[in-house]
């Protein structure tokens, strides 16, 4: 019997009674169909995750009760911050979604020359709440229980005048050096990715000047969402967890 994981945003408490978020209500009692002394799994994102069953199912209003805390580390060790720039239509959300699932630890939106998504703040709001919905519901899938950081969306001058100390790294189709290549740095890596149809020149010259590292990922070009999936899983195999 598959067990479903189920993200809650509150503290949650042992031998109590609660009830879920109408989401999740509307997932159990809807989409699953689940019945009344189901087990579940809830996490909340404090890296814990919490064995349940459900007491009791009408529509929206699911009631549960956890009866135990459990600690189980299923985050990479590697830490891996992505400057993705905004991609239209589902690319932004294939990397969003696969990149958690790759262990990422952050992720920044940046608004790039080629970005093609131009949005208003309050429809900014609107898409970073559809994101946050994407990062959650991929750590359920993935059985992490740590929700990747998801940051609002930056201008590219923002995201490359923040400090760090990981590894700076710019993907640059051509750049002589290759990202397989790149030692390993306790702190992790920042790496910054373009948008369909990539950075501009002029923006690879400035991040340059701002300490990135160009890389490349070999000879062929890759669409914005192969080329950031790639870059995270070459990173975790060579220096993360895979």
């Amino acid at each position: 019997m598959r067990i479903p994981r189920i993200y809650y945003p509150n503290p949650i408490p042992l031998e109590e009674e609660f009830t879920l978020t109408d989401e999740a209500g509307h997932h159990i009692a809807t989409v699953l169909r689940l019945k009344p002394n189901h087990p579940i799994v809830l996490f909340n994102g404090d890296g814990n995750e919490y064995s349940a069953q459900i007491i009791s199912v009408q529509r929206k209003k699911v009631i549960v009760e956890a009866d135990a805390c459990l600690s189980i580390a299923k985050e990479s060790p590697l830490h891996l911050h992505l400057g993705q720039g905004v991609s239209k239509g589902d690319r932004m959300d294939i990397v969003l979604q696969k990149s958690v699932e790759l262990g990422v630890s952050e992720i920044t939106p940046v608004i790039t020359e080629r970005c093609a998504v131009k949005l208003d703040e309050s429809r900014w709001e609107k898409k970073l709440s559809q994101w946050q919905k994407i990062v959650i519901g991929a750590c359920e899938q993935s059985g992490r229980n740590t929700l990747p950081v998801l940051n609002t969306p930056v201008s590219l001058n923002q995201w490359l005048s923040s400090s760090t100390v990981s590894s700076r790294l710019v993907l640059a189709p051509g750049a002589e050096q290759s990202l397989v290549r790149q030692p390993y740095n306790t702190h992790g890596y920042r790496l910054l990715i373009g948008p369909e149809g990539g950075l501009s020149e002029a923006e690879i010259h400035l991040a340059n000047e701002n300490g990135y590292q160009s890389v490349s990922l070999g000879p062929r070009i890759l669409r914005t969402e192969t080329a950031a999936l790639s870059s995270l899983s070459i990173l975790q195999a060579q220096h993360g967890d895979f």
